[in-house]
C-alpha cells in the first residue's frame, strides 16, 4: 500500500479548498489551534480508522455491533420493510449488514467524505445484497444532503453508527441532527450509536492503543497537510496525545511539538514551541439524559434505547416527528 507521505504532492489546485482553508485558519489561531476531525479521513486515514476498530482498546465497534447483531430485528419491526436506509459517515460499513438482512430495505445509501473508499465498500455491499439498490453519495454530511432521486419517496432509515456525533460540540451536533433531519424528511426515523461516559482509564486507553495505530492515524493528519498542502510539517517533531478533558466529558486527542519548529503551509509561515498542540478530534461520551436531550434539540424523538450489560454504549431510535412548539 502506498502510504500518504510516500506519495507525491498533489497540485495545488487538485487541493480540497475547505480543506485548506480549515487548515490555514487552524494553525493561524495561536490561542487555540485545532483542526476539524473530518479531515483525518483521507484514504490512509480511513484504512487506519478501520485497523482502529479492531484494536483490543477500542471497545466501541464490538459492543456496537453486538448491539446491531442482537436488536437489529426490534428496529425492522418499528421501522416495517421497503425503506431506504441511509447511512451517514458509512466507511467501510462494516456493521450495516447486520440492519440490511434485518430490515430488508429496497435501497441503501452510503454517505461518506473518502470517496475511493466510500465506493470500494459502496461496491462489497452491493454484491453481497444484490436485491438491494446501492446508491453511494460522496459528501459531507455536515450539511443538507440532496438524496439520489431513485430513493425520493421510500420512506428514510437513518443510520448514524460509531457515536461519530460525539466528534462535535454540543452545538454543532445539533446542527447536524437538524441536518439530518431535512435531508431525511418529517416522518423517517433515525438509529444512531453513542457512547456513554466510564471510567477515564478505559476511554483514554481506547483512543491511545498500545500498537501505536491511533497515534499513526493522528499523524497521518500532518502527512496529508504536507502532501496536499505543499506543507513542510516535519512530522516527526509532534507527538499524538488522548486526554480526558471531565469538564466537558470528552477524550480529545491532540498533535504535541515536541520541540521548536518552523513550518510552512501554501507560502505561509507558521511556528509551535515544544509543548504546544494541535487539537485534531473531540470524542464526546453521553449519560442517558444527555443522548436524548441532545437528540430532541436537534429535532429528533427518541422511541427505543438499547445498551449493553455494562451500559458502555447505546444504540437510540429516534423518529422525525413534526414539530411542535408547544406542549
Amino acid at each position: 500500500m502506498l502510504l500518504e507521505q510516500d506519495a507525491p504532492p498533489l497540485p495545488a489546485e487538485e487541493a480540497d479548498p475547505a480543506f485548506r482553508a480549515d487548515v490555514l485558519k487552524g494553525f493561524a489561531d495561536t490561542r487555540r489551534r485545532a483542526i476539524p476531525a473530518r479531515w483525518f479521513y483521507d484514504k490512509t486515514g480511513s484504512e487506519l480508522f478501520e485497523e482502529i476498530t479492531q484494536l483490543p482498546e477500542y471497545y466501541p465497534t464490538r459492543v456496537e455491533t453486538a448491539l446491531l447483531a442482537r436488536h437489529s430485528s426490534e428496529v425492522a419491526e418499528i421501522a416495517g420493510p421497503g425503506r431506504a436506509v441511509v447511512e451517514f459517515g458509512s466507511g467501510s460499513s462494516i456493521k450495516t449488514p447486520h440492519l440490511l438482512r434485518a430490515v430488508n430495505p429496497a435501497a441503501y445509501v452510503p454517505i461518506d467524505i473518502s470517496g475511493d473508499f466510500l465506493r470500494e465498500s459502496a461496491a462489497a455491499l452491493a454484491a453481497d445484497f444484490p436485491g438491494v439498490k446501492v446508491e453511494p453519495v460522496e459528501a459531507d454530511f455536515m450539511h443538507p444532503i440532496d438524496l439520489p432521486m431513485s430513493v425520493g419517496e421510500l420512506p428514510k432509515l437513518g443510520f448514524f453508527p460509531g457515536s461519530t456525533i460525539g466528534n462535535m460540540i454540543a452545538r454543532t451536533s445539533v446542527d447536524l441532527l437538524r441536518a439530518m433531519r431535512e435531508s431525511l424528511g418529517v416522518g423517517s426515523l433515525l438509529l444512531i450509536g453513542m457512547d456513554r461516559v466510564k471510567d477515564p482509564a478505559i476511554l483514554v486507553r481506547a483512543y491511545d492503543d498500545a500498537a501505536g495505530v491511533t497515534a499513526r492515524f493522528n499523524l497521518n493528519l500532518l502527512h496529508r497537510i504536507n502532501r496536499e498542502l505543499g506543507g513542510t510539517i516535519p512530522v516527526e517533531a509532534f507527538r499524538h496525545r488522548a486526554i480526558w478533558n471531565d469538564l466537558y466529558a470528552r477524550v480529545e486527542m491532540h498533535l504535541e511539538a515536541t520541540c521548536d519548529v518552523t513550518f510552512g503551509i501554501e507560502g505561509a509561515s507558521f511556528s509551535m514551541r515544544r509543548g504546544e498542540t494541535i487539537h485534531t478530534e473531540n470524542s464526546h461520551k453521553y449519560g442517558q439524559r444527555d443522548a436524548r436531550l441532545l437528540l430532541r434539540a436537534g429535532g429528533w424523538t427518541p422511541l427505543r434505547e438499547w445498551t449493553d450489560a455494562d451500559n458502555m454504549f447505546a444504540l437510540i431510535l429516534a423518529g422525525a416527528h413534526p414539530l411542535r412548539t408547544a406542549p
